[in-house]
């Protein structure tokens, strides 16, 4: 392979798009779904927020919500708090990691993955 600037792949032939934004790169790096990633950018505008707003918000099912949010806390993108009602029962609110949290997030993530990838390299061939 040449050593040559047109031989080298582009942004867009490794992740599919020219220019990814925000919500890509999240969904790419954590391997999560795009609505997930949406959910994760609703709760950064609206922290402290149940499932039914951000179901409203995001013009999504309840279930489907739940779901997701369950993933980001899985993730580390998400917490959950309860918060007692005055007539009595509870309610979960949930938060987004903050960005600069996120940010470090892929950061990390993304740095062991290269590492696993540049192992993978070196070791083919050598059993």
């Amino acid at each position: 392979m040449a050593d040559t600037d047109s031989d080298t792949p582009e942004i867009k032939d490794l992740v599919g798009v020219e220019e990814p934004s925000f919500q890509h790169v999240l969904s790419c790096v954590f391997g999560i779904e795009d609505h997930e990633s949406r959910t994760y950018l609703a709760l950064l505008d609206a922290p402290g927020s149940t499932v039914a707003e951000l179901a409203d918000d995001l013009d999504r099912d309840r279930s489907n919500v739940n779901r997701s949010l369950t993933t980001l806390i899985e993730k580390g993108l998400a917490e959950r708090e309860r918060r007692l009602l005055d007539p009595g029962g509870y309610v979960y609110q949930y938060t987004a990691t903050p960005l600069p949290e996120a940010k470090e997030m892929l950061h990390q993530t993304l740095d062991a993955w290269v590492v696993e990838v540049h192992d993978a390299i070196d070791d083919f061939g050598t059993d």
